[in-house]
C-alpha cells in the first residue's frame, strides 16, 4: 500500500489530537442529554471508534449504511439507504458521525430523512470537510479537518474498499485510481 501513496495529508498524531478535542467538545455540549451516536458505515468506523472513547458521557450507538459513490472516486448524487437504524430516534439527540463531507448531497438527504422521525436534535460530526465540492448546504457542527479537493484514503476512507486500515489520511498517486 505504501507504494501507492503520493503524500500523507494528515498524520496519525494530528488525527488523534483532533479526535480528543472533538470528544471533549461533544462531552460538554451533550451533558445531561440523551445522546445517540449514528455512525455512517463503512468510512466512519475508525473515527467513530476513537471518538466515542473520548466522549465521557453515557451514549447509545446505531449505524446506517448510505451510499452515493459505488466504486467511483466522485459522488454519484444518487443516495441509497442500504441499512437503516435499528432503534427509534424520537426525542433523542442524534449525532451523525461521518468520515468525510464532500458534495453534501448524501448528508443533506440523510438529515432530512432523520428529521422526519422526530428527534430532539440532529447534528453532524465529520472527520473531514471538503467544502470546494459542496453542492448541498449542510451544517457540520464538529469538523476535524477542512481539506482541499483531493481524493483521500486512510483512517476509514477507501478506494474500492482498500486503504481503510491506514492510520493516517493520504492522497493516492493518480495512476492508482485513474486506471
Amino acid at each position: 500500500m505504501e507504494k501507492d501513496i503520493l503524500k500523507i495529508m494528515i498524520s496519525e498524531e494530528e488525527i488523534q489530537k483532533k479526535v480528543k478535542e472533538i470528544g471533549q467538545r461533544i462531552t460538554e455540549d451533550y451533558k445531561g442529554r440523551d445522546l445517540l451516536v449514528v455512525g455512517i458505515l463503512k468510512g466512519c468506523m475508525l473515527f467513530l471508534s476513537d471518538l466515542v472513547k473520548e466522549i465521557k458521557l453515557p451514549l447509545t450507538m446505531d449505524f446506517m449504511v448510505v451510499s452515493s459513490y459505488g466504486s467511483a472516486t466522485k459522488s454519484s448524487g444518487v443516495v441509497r439507504i442500504i441499512k437503516d437504524l435499528e432503534r427509534e430516534i424520537q426525542d433523542k439527540d442524534v449525532l451523525i458521525i461521518e468520515d468525510i463531507v464532500d458534495t453534501g448531497l448524501t448528508l443533506s438527504y440523510l438529515m432530512e430523512n432523520l428529521k422526519t422521525r422526530n428527534p430532539r436534535s440532529v447534528k453532524v460530526c465529520s472527520l473531514l470537510d471538503k467544502p470546494d465540492r459542496r453542492k448541498a448546504a449542510v451544517d457540520i457542527e464538529y469538523v476535524g479537518f477542512t481539506i482541499p479537493d483531493e481524493f483521500v484514503v486512510g483512517y476509514g476512507l477507501d478506494y474500492s474498499e482498500v486503504y481503510r486500515n491506514l492510520p493516517f489520511v493520504c492522497v493516492l498517486k493518480p495512476e492508482v485510481y485513474m486506471k
